[in-house]
């Protein structure tokens, strides 16, 4: 499974907004600022969100995004699949079940592909934004502290263009 940095990006910026819930808005600037994200990506980002009913925006001088949902009830896998597309290396679960039955020689290795998406779905499932933050709220020494052009520790190799061969 991949996750793209489109899909990583997204559960960045839902993250600081579950550290902001119930403190308003964020603007779209700021959340780039604090989180080192592109600010135009992130403008597409948020529209998907938007109309995935996982953030709402909010007109005006203190407009901005917050999230819709309590940061509880917003699952990673609902959030990936969203941006990302099914869960599995390489198609659906159905698509896998399919190859499973169809071609004998090599069913083993499209089982092991479905258990892989089976246990992926199950951990992303039972893992929700709220559980990324914790309980802790970032204070204002922390806000900005980071900046694009800052160095950041590498992705894991499962977003897209990480290291390759892993």
């Amino acid at each position: 499974m991949k996750i793209s940095q489109k899909g990583l990006y997204a559960l960045q910026a839902l993250m600081m907004l579950a550290r902001r819930k119930g403190e308003g808005a964020v603007k779209i600037r700021e959340i780039a600022y604090e989180e080192a994200l592109p600010e135009k990506f992130l403008e597409l980002i948020l529209l998907e969100l938007k109309n995935g009913r996982i953030v709402e925006s909010v007109r005006g001088a203190q407009g901005g995004y917050q999230l819709r949902r309590d940061p509880s009830e917003i699952r990673l896998s609902e959030i990936i699949r969203l941006i990302d597309g099914p869960l599995a290396p390489f198609g659906d679960a159905e698509q896998l079940r399919d190859l499973i039955d169809r071609d004998l020689p090599h069913r083993a290795l499209y089982q092991v592909f479905l258990d892989v998406r089976d246990a992926a779905v199950r951990i992303l499932d039972n893992k929700t934004v709220a559980d990324l933050v914790g309980d802790h709220r970032p204070n204002a020494a922390r806000r900005g502290k980071q900046h694009k052009n800052q160095k950041t520790a590498s992705v894991l190799p499962m977003v897209v263009g990480g290291s390759k061969g892993d």
